[in-house]
Order: C-alpha cells, then sequence, then structure tokens
C-alpha cells in the first residue's frame, strides 16, 4: 500500500499552485509535508482527497485512483476544523462514523477508547461550543480516525495545542503508524517533522525543493553544527578554514562547519586556551537545510 502522486500539476486560473510533483509515499510511515503558507500543501491534500481534480498527473493508492469506492479508507484533519458547535460530542462522532459505513455500538467504542486516551472522558455529552479550542481539536483528530483508516491526513494536527496536547497527539500519531497506518502530515514546525517523520518533502512555490528520507537529506548535505560553551574570547575560530558560518551567543558561540573532520580541527585550536564547558558536534537542523536550498528562512 502505498500513496503515489506522479507529476501532478495543479492551476487556478494563472496561478500554479502545484508544479509537477511525484512523491511516493511509503505504506505505514509517517510523511512530513513541510513549506510556508501557499507553499502548495493544502492544495495537495485536497487532491489526494479527490475534493479538487489535479489540472495533470495522477494520484493513486494502492495503484487505484482514489474516488468513493476507496475513500472510506482515509481519514483527514482539515487545517480548518470543521465540527458542528451546536451537537454534542457522542453525536457529532455517531453521524461521521456512520458516514464512514460503522455499526453504532463499534463507533461507541472507539470513542470512549479515545476519549479516555485523551483524558477527556467527561466531555462525551457536551456540546462541541463548550469544549476549548485545544480539546475541539482533539474531538477532530478522533472524528478523522475513528473508522480506522489506512491513509490518515493530518494538516497542521498540532497548531494551537499547548505542550502537553502536542505530546498527547503525537503519541497517537505515532502509535497508529505503528498499528500499520500510512500517516502524511504537514507543518510548519520543523522540530515535529524532525522527531516523527522518516521521509519528507519540503515545499515552496508549489515544488518540492527538499524531498527524501531524512537521515539521507542530513548525511547528503554534508555540513555539521558545532556548539561551544567556553570561557574566553572565540571569536578567531570565524577565520578557520572549514569554518562556514559563526555565531556568537552568550555562553560562546554556535559554528557551521563543511565536514565533521573540521571539528577536531577546532578542537585542537581551543586546548590550553582556558576552560571549555560544552563542546558538541551535531546533524545539521532542517531548518539549516531549508535555509541553503530555498535561500530562506523558514518561519
Amino acid at each position: 500500500m502505498s500513496l503515489k502522486i506522479n507529476q501532478v500539476t495543479k492551476r487556478f486560473g494563472s496561478f500554479t499552485a502545484v508544479d509537477n510533483l511525484s512523491i511516493e509515499i511509503p505504506e505505514k510511515q509517517i510523511f512530513g509535508f513541510l513549506g510556508a503558507n501557499g507553499a502548495g500543501k493544502t492544495t495537495t491534500f485536497r487532491m489526494i482527497l479527490g475534493l479538487i481534480d489535479a489540472t495533470e498527473g495522477e494520484i493513486s493508492w494502492n495503484d487505484n485512483p482514489i474516488n468513493y469506492s476507496n475513500s472510506d479508507l482515509i481519514g483527514y484533519l482539515p487545517e480548518e476544523r470543521g465540527l458542528y458547535p451546536k451537537l454534542k460530542v457522542v453525536d457529532q462522532i455517531v453521524y461521521l462514523g456512520k458516514l464512514r459505513g460503522m455499526q453504532k455500538k463499534d463507533i461507541i467504542h472507539e470513542l470512549r477508547h479515545w476519549l479516555e486516551l485523551f483524558r477527556i472522558t467527561e466531555y462525551e455529552n457536551k456540546k462541541v461550543e463548550e469544549l476549548s479550542k485545544g480539546n475541539q481539536q482533539k474531538i477532530q483528530f478522533i472524528s478523522a480516525v475513528i473508522h480506522k483508516p489506512e491513509l490518515l491526513i493530518l494538516d497542521e494536527p498540532f497548531s494551537g495545542l499547548d505542550p502537553v496536547n502536542v505530546e498527547l497527539l503525537k503519541k497517537a500519531v505515532v502509535d497508529l503508524k505503528e498499528q500499520g497506518t500510512s500517516i502524511v502530515f504537514s507543518s510548519h514546525r520543523m522540530e515535529h517533522v524532525e522527531e516523527l517523520c522518516e521521509f519528507l518533502c519540503i515545499m515552496q512555490h508549489g515544488k518540492p525543493v527538499v524531498h527524501g528520507s531524512l537521515k539521507e537529506i542530513k548525511r547528503s548535505f554534508g555540513k555539521k553544527n558545532l556548539f561551544i560553551h567556553a570561557d574566553f574570547d572565540l571569536t578567531f575560530l570565524e577565520s578557520m578554514n572549514g569554518v562556514v558560518k559563526f555565531k556568537k551567543v552568550a555562553e560562546g558561540c554556535e559554528l557551521q562547519i563543511d565536514k565533521e573532520e573540521v571539528s577536531q580541527q577546532v578542537f585542537e585550536a581551543l586546548q590550553g586556551k582556558g576552560f571549555i564547558r560544552k563542546f558538541a558536534l551535531e546533524e545539521p537542523s532542517l531548518n539549516d537545510i531549508f535555509i541553503e536550498k530555498a535561500g530562506e528562512s523558514y518561519e
């Protein structure tokens, strides 16, 4: 089971929202879609769901086009939340579950399991409008997964949630992946994607600028980050061979180096100069890679 997006373009009049996008999303994985607002993420999701047609190219799930016959295999959490405010939580979920072909008793069994998981059992008979924004989001998430979809699409699932609820939702997403669900999620929070995804695509102006496995993307980037905290002046490192970027911080400096061997030369250059509190060599962050590839900072 995999989702294939093959040479897909979407134009609205003279505006091209998605430009010749080809991606295969592996099954039972969490795939991250990154990009600033207007990069083409939501348009891509709407084409996957069949809500809008691609101008060119094709999208398939398990080698079949997506239409009403198999759309029940997909769950979708839209960025613009869309629950009925006057309905009770239980009535809302039962209604949406029945639309997916489920029996009422199975829906209620699943709903109670999720309410317990999200620590909101007391909201089963509350109206949606009586819930806080974060709790409404949990209900919206439940509505997307109640029918145990094979493919789950989450558009900015963590936006507007406090850190505790972000962790709860993250755990739920990882558990679903481990049970065999393929998950695609968009975010503009790089750290969420780094933490959850093995594969990703960064979109810019409708085109993928970075695409592939996170490990490979980081490995092929070559550059590394070096964090040094010391009790003496480190500005002399700025002119060292192999140091691409130098940034002074309160406790010392942050360097970007063009290959990891440079870290050893830096380490030797520091010897005998004073007390070093921290010397850490780290992989480049996704943000570093985005700035390099897209020529602009992300946020």
